[in-house]
């Protein structure tokens, strides 16, 4: 009786922290570059009497990095990434972090910057100065950037971040991995694409169907929780009148 009890608290506590992760992802689901998150369960197993009893655990939270769609913007300022490889950025603070939003901007100083102020990097982590008065660059699948008579002024960065890395989230979309990146040098299967920006990996209405599901089941778990209430207050009822 309190097995089963104790098994629905672990449901609804695994529930609800994939509804918190549906509920980010789609109020981000506009946001560019964005990575959804994702959920991993596990069980576990226990045995307190004859039988096994088995409880779901709370959920391990990861990044998805399935890539989002690319849209057309025309805009020669608005980079995509083609390929699994990623944008290195770093604040002000020079915390270094990677991100697959690439709306820039040029900055006073004539840096490429982030929209949100951040510099992006070149393939040696340093930052790429343009000229503010030279008009629009010209980024090459590479990432040459070119300038007007100047030629080639620098190369953006794009990184590859290991498989087995954990990411953890930072600003403008972007992510810190604990594990060393590295620097893409051939690309033909990562690349730069200029004029067009990537939304976020997140499809609403696979999300909006998650939501309704784990609504469902989190009523399921709510019910079986009352019946279990409801059967020990009935043998403690029973048990007390014979007594």
């Amino acid at each position: 009786m309190q097995s089963a009890l104790y098994v629905a608290l672990s449901a609804q506590v695994a529930l609800s922290n994939r509804l918190d992760t549906v509920a980010r992802n789609v109020a981000n689901m506009n946001t560019a570059g964005y990575r959804a998150d994702e959920v991993k369960f596990a069980e576990l197993v226990s045995k307190a009497g004859q039988d096994k009893v088995s409880f779901a655990t709370g959920g391990e939270k990861y990044i998805s990095r399935q890539g989002g769609g690319l849209s057309k913007t025309d805009n020669p300022l608005d980079l995509a990434v083609e390929g699994n490889a990623w944008f290195a950025i770093r604040d002000i603070n020079g915390t270094l972090s990677y991100t697959r939003d690439g709306r820039l901007q040029i900055a006073g100083d004539g840096t490429l910057r982030t929209l949100t102020g951040q510099q992006i990097l070149g393939a040696g982590g340093q930052p790429i100065a343009l000229d503010p008065d030279a008009g629009p660059p010209l980024i090459t699948q590479s990432g040459d950037v070119s300038q007007g008579e100047a030629g080639v002024v620098g190369q953006v960065g794009l990184f590859l971040i290991p498989e087995d890395a954990t990411l953890v989230r930072s600003d403008n979309s972007a992510v810190i991995p604990d594990k060393p990146v590295t620097p893409v040098q051939i690309f033909d299967r990562n690349g730069v694409r200029q004029g067009y920006v990537e939304g976020a990996n997140i499809n609403p209405v696979r999300e909006m169907t998650k939501m309704i599901m784990i609504s469902r089941a989190f009523e399921s778990a709510t019910k079986m929780i009352d019946t279990s209430n409801e059967s020990q207050e009935k043998a403690i009822r029973e048990l007390g009148s014979t007594s």
